[in-house]
């Protein structure tokens, strides 16, 4: 494939924009080379400036359940826009799109609509310190949420030490309260909880993980999640961002059965429109202003568009659930790709739940950060621009979930899967030892 265009447009936004892109990911910086410019998208189907036309497993990073341009979606924001794009007033879509996720989600009583999963899981943070009156946060190694200053923090010298920074920008004073641990670690969570449990005020987790490739937790850690801040009076904030509506319409947690203190969503609430959103216990969610004292407002919060495609997509997939027909597309793409990588004695394994899932380039079971980051992301670089190559646009990151719509067909994963095969036995670089 050709991509003279977009190597022109790459070395035009550099000029403009720091590093040519307005979110570090889309770089390509971990793949090498230059990144592909879209031009439009349909369906299953992204086509750069080249003319290129590429089966697409990113799906603007989960929100694109549906496919691109889905009928329902483009007819909600065309009418919605013919009545005026912002009001910084009251509507009634917002209660309606609050309403589809108090009724999807057990643990919501209460939303709040923000523009970003970033503002959600600020917001959740700030909530649950105003709510307890503490001051410690605890996160888990490898999970992202967003780039909130006090969650940008890598672990200290032992398991349960209170984090340091980890980009430029962000004081040590900001990352003194964010306690960092490794993630399905029961005992370090354990050991947390005897030393600071009166000062933790919330648990920040991604039931499902998507920012360190797709990575599963195990089946006592969620529940040992929600003893622990019970026991404590800790806030349990679930980071839904990815996994909301995507391993299923209520979420992670309800395939998990646990019941989170608060829930941070994002992604498929807009429908490809920039939305976020967080809720759960009325108690707590009656703090934020102007109900109570916690501050958080947006200009932009609620818009008529993003709420427009919301509640378009969520009720296209209230009404057709597509999830049986998802499990089964997905779990052919995973046996495909696993089948490609086996044949050509090629050192992978692969996580998958429901239409997100990993393959990682590091022989063993990937449970968290130390396991993820023995991938041989070299590796993951060739099979990455070899499936470019072909015609399928996998995430350009060994730690970033791909993603399945229902747009997908089976002819699309058929060919996704002979691609693999075409990479993984062409190579050399991929399965040489």
């Amino acid at each position: 494939m050709h991509h003279e265009k977009s190597r022109a447009a790459f070395d035009l936004a550099r000029s403009l924009i720091p590093g040519g892109v307005n979110s570090p990911a889309r770089a390509f910086g971990a793949v090498g080379g230059h990144p592909i410019f879209v031009d439009r998208a349909d369906g299953a189907y992204l086509y750069d400036i080249d003319g290129n036309r590429y089966i697409d497993y990113i799906g603007s990073w989960g929100p694109m359940i549906l496919g691109h341009g889905h009928p329902r979606v483009v007819e909600a924001v065309k009418a919605a826009v013919e009545r005026g794009t912002s009001f910084g007033a009251p509507t009634e879509a917002e209660s309606h799109l609050a309403q589809l996720l108090v009724d999807a989600l057990p643990s919501v009583e209460k939303v709040r609509l923000v523009n970003s999963g970033t503002e959600a899981t600020m917001s959740a943070i700030r909530l649950a310190r105003g709510f307890t009156g503490r001051d410690v946060v605890v996160k888990f190694a490898g999970n992202y949420h967003g780039h909130v200053d006090s969650l940008l923090v890598a672990a200290g010298s032992s398991a349960a030490t209170l984090a340091v920074p980890n980009s430029p920008g962000v004081t040590a004073g900001t990352a003194k309260d964010t306690l960092v641990l490794p993630y399905n670690d029961v005992a370090a969570m354990e050991d947390a909880f005897a030393d600071y449990g009166s000062r933790i005020a919330a648990v920040i987790a991604e039931p499902v993980v998507g920012n360190m490739g797709c990575v599963a937790p195990s089946p006592s850690f969620l529940h040992a999640l929600r003893d622990l801040t019970s026991r404590h009076g800790a806030v349990l904030i679930f980071d839904e961002v990815m996994t909301g509506f995507r391993v299923a319409y209520g979420g992670a947690q309800t395939v998990f059965g646990i019941r989170p203190d608060l829930t941070t969503l994002g992604k498929i609430i807009g429908g490809g429109l920039p939305v976020g959103a967080y809720g759960g216990r009325a108690e707590i969610m009656d703090h934020v202003l102007p109900a109570g004292k916690v501050f958080q407002a947006g200009t932009l919060s609620g818009n008529p568009l993003a709420t427009a495609a919301g509640i378009a997509t969520l009720e296209v997939l209230r009404d057709t659930n597509p999830y049986p027909r998802l499990e089964e597309v997905s779990a052919r793409l995973a046996d495909g790709l696993r089948r490609a990588a086996d044949s050509a004695g090629a050192v992978c394994c692969l996580t998958r739940l429901g239409s997100m899932m990993t393959l990682f380039f590091a022989a063993g079971e990937v449970t968290d950060w130390a396991s993820a980051s023995r991938c041989d992301t070299a590796r993951f670089a060739s099979y990455f621009w070899g499936m470019i190559d072909r015609g399928v646009y996998m995430p350009c990151s060994q730690f970033e979930a791909l993603f399945v719509s229902t747009a997908h067909t089976d002819e699309d994963i058929d060919r996704t899967i002979a691609a693999a095969g075409e990479v993984f036995s062409e190579d050399p670089h991929i399965t040489a030892k």
